[in-house]
């Protein structure tokens, strides 16, 4: 089955790249809108499809025009996928230290309203129990949604980056200008 393709048509090459990126063109940024076409489109495609990007530029563009766009798009991506990674990194970092937190709000909340049923019995004190009780499992809200909901769109986002630095990426010269 061959590749997906993303097409894309530009007048200029430097017009894929972010304007306020000094660096020589294999490692410079997409700019921002360039990204998200590219990453739009590959977002339609299945999730194991590795597209092809065709760009297609002005045929009276040199070579020197266009040396290095290849690998500065795939270098963007990756290093896109790069920092998905450290981001999903941190996102358990932060989920491990709540999850401990919130297991010693528990803990402490459960003993707590262990001695206030012991200590006081009544309905205002099993009022204050039961609320102990709540909020120790209020403590934990946060790392059970970071483990069980927000990493995933992260990782998913890096494993596009993946398949996006991994694209075989085409110039056409087929612009006439």
């Amino acid at each position: 089955m061959a590749a997906p393709v993303i097409e894309l048509r530009v007048e200029d090459v430097s017009r894929l790249f972010d304007p306020f990126d000094p660096f020589p063109t294999p490692s410079r940024d997409l700019s921002r809108g360039v990204e998200d076409f590219i990453a739009g489109w590959a977002r339609e495609l299945p999730r194991a499809a590795v597209p092809r990007l065709v760009l297609h530029v002005r045929d009276t563009l040199s070579e020197a025009d266009i040396a290095g766009v290849p690998e500065a798009i795939a270098a963007h991506f990756k290093a896109r996928a790069g920092h998905m990674a450290g981001d999903l990194a941190e996102l358990f970092r932060i989920g491990r230290i709540s999850l401990l937190i919130g297991l010693a709000v528990l803990a402490g909340c459960v003993i707590a309203s262990q001695m206030i049923a012991a200590m006081a019995p009544g309905a205002f004190a099993s009022f204050v129990a039961e609320g102990m009780i709540i909020l120790g499992w209020v403590a934990n809200w946060r790392p059970i949604e970071i483990f069980l909901y927000e990493w995933w769109p992260i990782q998913q986002r890096q494993r596009l980056y993946e398949r996006l630095a991994a694209m075989d990426i085409l110039i056409r010269r087929d612009l006439t200008g």
